[in-house]
């Protein structure tokens, strides 16, 4: 196996371990907010609200995955639909203040613990790691392995 073959092995097997640790941490965050209903609102709040289908493709996500997130976030009074002023047809999603308190809540919580993991490594390092994770999920589309 040369270099490049044995690198590339141990990023899958290492953004796997990665994967795995933020789906188990997303818990411990908030209790009720999975990894995608945070996701989900992270993507609601950048875009100040969209539709559901607009997640899905996002997020290449299959509707009924979408639909049944956004159900459990409505049920716990995270998001609301509203209708898009110009097209009375369409329900877009938008956070409620309840869903802004809490995503603000985790993300302060997610960052903190990311910086007491990374709170040896030199700034260099970050900065690199930075770049190549931008590098990475800039990559053609259609490239996701997963």
């Amino acid at each position: 196996m040369s270099a490049a073959e044995s690198a590339v092995e141990t990023i899958q097997r290492e953004m796997t371990i990665f994967a795995r640790r933020a789906r188990a941490s997303a818990g411990r965050m908030h209790p009720e907010l999975s990894l995608v209903s945070y996701t989900l609102l992270g993507h609601l709040e950048e875009r100040d609200g969209c539709r559901a289908t607009d997640l899905a493709a996002h997020y290449a996500l299959d509707k009924s995955t979408v639909s049944r997130q956004v159900a459990a976030l409505e049920r716990a009074a995270l998001i609301e639909r509203r209708l898009d002023p110009e097209d009375h047809r369409v329900q877009v999603l938008h956070l409620t203040e309840a869903g802004r308190e809490i995503l603000d809540q985790v993300t302060r919580s997610r960052r903190a613990a990311f910086r007491e993991r990374l709170a040896e490594w030199p700034e260099e390092d970050l900065v690199r790691f930075a770049a190549y994770l931008e590098r990475y999920n800039a990559g053609p589309a259609g490239a996701d392995a997963e």
